[in-house]
């Protein structure tokens, strides 16, 4: 809304939202590189001047740190994301760039990728995802013609979303709750959730133990200032002088916060493993134009998310003690209750420890099935239907339908293969798990000694232990983490995968 207001660059940035041409992202990152460019000129510059000008995410790693993420999912992301930039950059951006800058009357700055780069970290790094009245977000402008429109009108024009980027999916998200205290009681009251930066709260750092959290003054009785934003201590005694106030950025894991932030969290309850069998995998695979009919008809995803915390009620609860606060978990009885309708299968004895949800075992087992199963399942659904030609299987159906006719044999024996491959790629690009705890250790001896005992512990004087870089610190705590991950929850497929074969499952 703020790029759109600019009495400068607003006019020709609502062109191209009009036109399609950017997405709401892309104009905020757009305008902090023209902002950062006009320096003086800029009534953004105090706040320009306060933010980082380098950030800890890989885009900004240099090459020999970069390796240090090498066999991660997070080495191949960035390298994409990397290239993709530039991409942008060349093709798009310097011609905006120059574009808007010349309105401003200044023709001789050129942006640089570090421009780019830097506004693209900023922006990711540092915005939020705000609730605000509908009224406050969609204002109507005066045109010089005499009509009128509304932020609203242009990007549904333009077919950008408020919240994402242009596309299919619009993701405008609409509610008629409240804004602290602003209750709807009309359309024009309704909350629309969007993103953007908020000079003041975007200093707060994350903690999973977050001393405030932010709120939104829809009516301005806090604050005296209708749709302004404040902190709103989580403590219940008074602040001290001089401690930091934090705010949770969410439940992420340190592949996420690396990625996004540049910083990682030891020991991390929100840490996840990513589980991904690639597409390309199955279109050479026999069977595949039947198998990705099944895998369509079923919704199902070949990019899942397993997070640490599944492990607690494993075969091995790994951690349980800590995380389930000494209660013992209830079996989920849900799960068992759309298996076999032929009487064929019994529901497996070790459902009720399986770490892996549902979703990632109906994909495996439909990669894997074999010709004979195929045609297994395909009559179970031809009985279930009937003669009945415009009736369609739920995908609940068929999902019950390929569990029958598959059992869960072929499907952990995939994870298994999936994982140890996971854990080669790891090990292969930077070690093992115990190189990387021992690294880690080194670094805290190295970060208390002293400058005499650095030189003694190394054991000659010409060649100083120097203490571990922050973006090399980050990679290994966050590489290590996914050694782990892997290596507990292929423990736990290897379990299932003993269990699943003897019961003839």
């Amino acid at each position: 809304m703020r790029v759109l207001q600019d009495p400068l660059i607003g006019p020709d940035c609502r062109a191209m939202l009009e036109e399609g041409e950017v997405d709401d992202r892309f104009l905020m990152i757009l305008f902090l590189v023209v902002e950062r460019l006009r320096e003086n000129n800029s009534s953004w510059k105090p706040y320009l001047d306060m933010l980082p000008t380098t950030f800890g995410n890989p885009l900004w790693f240099t090459d020999d740190e970069i390796l240090e993420l090498e066999g991660t999912t997070l080495y191949r992301a960035t390298q994409l994301q990397k290239k993709t930039l530039m991409s942008l950059f060349e093709n798009k951006v310097k011609s905006l760039v120059r574009k808007l800058l010349a309105l401003d009357g200044n023709t001789e700055r050129e942006a640089t990728f570090e421009d780019f780069l830097w506004a693209n970290s900023v922006f990711w790094s540092r915005a939020l995802n705000i609730p605000f009245p509908r009224s406050y977000v969609f204002p109507t402008f005066q045109e010089d013609n005499g009509c009128h429109s509304t932020v609203d009108d242009i990007l549904c024009e333009g077919g950008v979303s408020v919240n994402g980027s242009s596309g299919e999916n619009l993701k405008i998200k609409v509610s008629e709750g409240q804004v602290n205290g602003a209750p709807s009681s009309s359309s024009q009251e309704d909350t629309v959730w969007v993103e953007g930066l908020v000079p003041g709260i975007d200093f707060c750092n994350h903690d999973l133990k977050a001393m405030a959290t932010w709120e939104v003054d829809g009516t301005g009785l806090v604050t005296g200032s209708p749709c302004s934003m404040y902190l709103l201590s989580a403590e219940r005694s008074l602040f001290s002088v001089g401690k930091e106030i934090s705010i949770s950025y969410g439940n992420k894991g340190n592949e996420e916060l690396l990625y996004l932030y540049g910083f990682v969290m030891e020991n991390n309850p929100d840490d996840y493993l990513m589980v991904h069998y690639p597409i390309e995998a199955i279109q050479s695979a026999p069977f595949s134009e039947a198998k990705l009919q099944l895998l369509q008809a079923q919704k199902a995803e070949m990019r899942h998310l397993l997070p640490k915390t599944l492990l607690n009620k494993g075969f091995f609860q790994a951690g349980s003690s800590s995380s389930n606060n000494g209660e013992t978990e209830k079996p989920d009885l849900r799960k068992a209750s759309n298996f076999s309708w032929s009487g064929q299968r019994s529901a497996p004895s070790y459902i009720d420890k399986l770490v892996f949800p549902d979703d990632l075992l109906t994909a495996l087992r439909t990669i894997s099935i074999q010709e004979d199963q195929l045609f297994k399942v395909s009559s179970l659904l031809e009985e279930l239907v009937g003669s009945d030609e415009e009736r369609q299987p739920t995908d609940s159906e068929v999902r019950t339908a390929v569990w029958e006719a598959c059992g869960d044999s072929g499907a952990f024996q995939l994870l298994v293969d999936i994982l140890q491959t996971k854990m080669a790629d790891l090990e292969e690009g930077t070690g093992t798990e115990e190189n990387d705890i021992e690294l880690l250790e080194n670094a805290k001896d190295v970060g208390t000694m002293n400058q005499k005992e650095v030189f003694e512990q190394k054991g000659n004087s010409n060649e100083v232990m120097k203490p571990m870089g922050r973006n090399r610190w980050s990679s290994i705590v966050y590489r290590r983490g996914q050694k782990e991950m892997t290596r507990l929850f292929l423990r736990e497929a290897e379990h299932a995968l003993q269990l699943s074969l003897s019961e003839g499952n």
